[in-house]
């Protein structure tokens, strides 16, 4: 069991990393990846939100949802409870931390739209983990999404400052640097013997 869960983490960590191979989450990956400091504050607002977000949908479709034959409101249900979370978050950022609530800016309260945040949720109930499984899957997604915004942020610092042709500048070099950052993440499955 512990080497299952193990194996689920690294998985969810670097092999199947969310933004790198499932696409989801780009958004805030390229909005929020010019600075080191503010990816890893979002990266922190996203490991609380999808790690809580998780668990309490998935308690919610397990325990309200599949009991009262209600499985047809899971979307709406589960935008509420991660809206709500990220209503929490923003709260105390901003009396905790304002110079990073503000850093972060618009890309805060988007949490509550990022699809890799939703997209984790279901991910969790189409392939029927357990509570336990949920956690462990839930934090190595959004610690590969923490780790890939993180690498981002380093690389695009980089970037500012080298000599990028003047059609290369801004998005479409951070574009190519995603797809070549992808490209580095699916040699991990070769390396951990994990499918895609």
């Amino acid at each position: 069991m512990g080497n299952n869960l193990f194996l689920l983490f690294l998985g969810a960590f670097l092999v199947n990393n969310i933004i790198l191979m499932r696409f989801l989450g780009l958004c805030p990956f390229f909005g929020v990846s010019n600075k080191i400091d503010t990816a890893i504050g979002m990266g922190m607002a996203v490991i609380f939100v999808m790690t809580i977000a998780s668990v309490i949908t998935w308690i919610i479709f397990e325990y309200i949802l599949i009991p009262l034959n209600l499985v047809y409101l899971r979307t709406a249900a589960f935008i509420l409870v991660i809206a709500s979370l990220v209503q929490f978050i923003e709260l105390f950022m901003k009396k905790s931390v304002p110079g990073l609530y503000s850093a972060l800016g618009i890309y805060l309260p988007l949490i509550t739209t990022n699809c890799a945040i939703l997209g984790v949720a279901f991910l969790n109930i189409d392939y029927h983990h357990t509570i336990i499984q949920t956690i462990v899957y839930s934090i190595g997604v959004s610690f590969g999404f923490t780790l890939a915004l993180v690498l981002m942020a380093g690389l695009r610092e980089r970037i500012e400052i080298a000599p990028v042709p003047e059609a290369f500048k801004g998005l479409p070099i951070a574009f190519v640097t995603a797809s070549l950052m992808a490209l580095a993440f699916l040699g991990f499955a070769g390396l951990l013997g994990l499918s895609i």
